[in-house]
């Protein structure tokens, strides 16, 4: 486990041995391209380094040997159409195997890397362009991107490089150059984030962001050299960076990708798990919805040990159902684009369905008030913050990309504030309750649209739902639920009233849903998360407040403009 030369021991007898020993030493001028993959690569050339499959069966191994190599073909290729330290470079490349070639080229001549997601359109690429000055887009040609980023780039002074360049340059160019010299602080590689509330921002990382990642890997997904990994992310999201890449690396495991163009299915998902001998998996919530709809036991999962969810809160119906299905335990990790992981289940306490875990080594994770005061009482809601004051966590961005004002609007009185609010119970385990916008304030009380989620989700009429608040003359807001219904159940007045009693049976009777409407479907981002400002701007626009005579809504469609 390579992980281990950046640690000062390797192994830890309990949590707080862990928490106090496991902060990686970042060397001087680390770079990750030449001081993990290239060495990997002269120790054991031979280890897999990445699995990659598609949907029409191709399937390609990558080694250490190989990722070394094509790397430094690849870095001389960029070199010579000009690209230089510093530059930054748009990606559009799904979940293609050049992306891990790249990102390694990249590193090594300290060209910048903004990977971004295919389902982009052209408004959304001209945007990043110039926000960025980009000077060049590689893409992998899926049918319609091109067409995007060329009609994005315009009359812009902007190379556009095909994926087939990428592809063609291994073997042509040479494979040795000088290194490249880089400082820790400077820029690695930049993230947009998804911009549910503003304009996306551009998150930068430094070169010792993959160490950040030991945490990540070794100690939440707990792998080690016999892993197969498989993360769900596509490239264009910082959950490729956490999952399939730097720490699995690290941990001496191999990344699985299973590169996918259609419609992705829960039998593709366990089809790929089976075939594949997949160890390890981790995906967000919606992934272990489709796979507990599934009937699991048509596949041979007794390859898969291990089993993470990251992206949204678990709910503790999901955990309940794999375990009943796998045998496994779901161990949830939370993290931002912004930091690698900073809360998980370790392995030294056991799950608790729907919590966050403890915090990552390294990481002071403090519960603030709206005045910015610590919260120490166990209970008490405040958001999630990670305490700078005795210097910054390995993995934590260094700001902004080119926007000191939004940089300092987060990062401000010795924290790093997340936007997120959690509460910590007796036992030290911090539960999410939701980003500060998404609470619900009624009658004096805020609601987390996570908890009561997760009660909705236990009843077996409910497939999806999303929890928001809709203005109420008497409450100042009221609890919403938007709801996708099972198949064999539909919309009623009756069924809205089991479904309030439900609520009301289960926790305190002011978090019920005074409004519920059934839908199709849920607005989501591309990355799978519910976009309850969306919600709640649409029920805006309908002017949604509460009937005080039926206290619904209605029973109608999504509209297409929801859709």
């Amino acid at each position: 486990m390579f992980a281990l030369r950046f640690l000062s021991k390797a192994n830890f007898d309990n949590y707080d041995d862990y928490r106090q020993n496991a902060v990686p030493n970042v060397p001087e001028n680390f770079n990750f391209a030449y001081d993990v993959v290239d060495e990997i690569a002269k120790e054991v050339p031979d280890k897999v380094a990445v699995i990659w499959t598609d949907d029409k069966q191709n399937v390609k191994n990558i080694t250490f040997k190989d990722l070394s190599r094509y790397s430094t073909m690849v870095a001389n290729y960029l070199t010579a159409q000009g690209l230089k330290k510093g530059d930054t470079v748009l990606l559009f490349m799904r979940r293609r195997w050049e992306y891990w070639v790249l990102m390694m080229a990249m590193h090594k001549i300290g060209v910048i890397p903004i990977p971004s997601t295919n389902q982009l359109k052209a408004e959304d690429i001209k945007y990043r362009l110039e926000t960025a000055k980009t000077r060049a887009v590689i893409a992998f040609d899926d049918g319609h991107i091109m067409n995007e980023i060329r009609t994005a780039i315009g009359d812009m002074d902007v190379m556009l490089i095909p994926s087939t360049e990428i592809a063609g340059a291994i073997d042509n160019w040479p494979d040795v150059m000088e290194r490249v010299p880089n400082t820790n602080d400077d820029t690695m590689v930049v993230y947009f984030t998804s911009g549910t509330t503003d304009m996306p921002k551009m998150v930068a990382h430094n070169f010792a962001y993959p160490l950040g990642h030991i945490n990540t890997a070794v100690f939440w997904q707990r792998l080690n050299d016999d892993d197969i990994h498989f993360t769900l992310s596509e490239s264009g999201w910082a959950k490729c960076s956490w999952g399939k890449m730097y720490g699995q690396w690290l941990a001496g495991a191999t990344v699985f990708v299973f590169d996918f163009s259609g419609v992705f299915t829960a039998h593709d998902l366990l089809n790929a798990i089976s075939n594949h001998h997949i160890t390890s998996f981790c995906a967000p919530p919606t992934a272990y919805k489709m796979m507990i709809h599934a009937d699991m036991s048509k596949y041979d999962l007794s390859s898969l040990r291990k089993a993470d969810i990251a992206g949204e809160a678990l709910n503790p119906e999901v955990y309940e159902r794999f375990l009943d299905q796998t045998g496994i335990k779901l161990r949830e990790g939370f993290g931002q684009t912004e930091t690698s992981v900073q809360l998980f289940t370790n392995p030294w306490i056991e799950p608790k369905p729907g919590s966050m875990g403890m915090p990552a080594a390294g990481w002071d994770v403090q519960l603030l008030d709206e005045r910015g005061r610590q919260i120490t009482e166990d209970g008490i809601v405040g958001e999630i913050c990670i305490c700078v004051k005795e210097g910054r966590p390995v993995g934590l961005f260094q700001g902004y990309h080119k926007n000191e004002k939004m940089t300092a609007a987060v990062c401000r009185d010795g924290y790093y504030h997340t936007g997120d609010v959690a509460y910590r119970d007796h036992d030290g385990y911090y539960w999410f309750v939701g980003r500060n916008d998404d609470l619900i304030k009624t009658s004096g009380y805020r609601v987390s649209p996570f908890e009561v989620e997760s009660v909705l989700l236990e009843h077996p009429s409910v497939r999806e739902v999303a929890v928001t608040g809709v203005p109420d003359p008497s409450r100042g807001q009221a609890v919403k639920a938007t709801i996708v219904l099972n198949k064999y159940f539909q919309p009623s007045d009756v069924l809205m009233r089991q479904l309030q009693a439900h609520v009301k049976e289960k926790t305190a009777p002011y978090k019920c849903p005074r409004v519920i409407e059934f839908v199709d479907s849920i607005p989501m981002t591309i990355s799978g998360k519910i976009r309850r400002a969306l919600i709640r701007t649409l029920d805006s626009a309908k002017e949604t407040i509460v009937d005080p005579i039926r206290n619904t809504i209605g029973l109608n469609k999504d509209s297409e403009e929801e859709k």
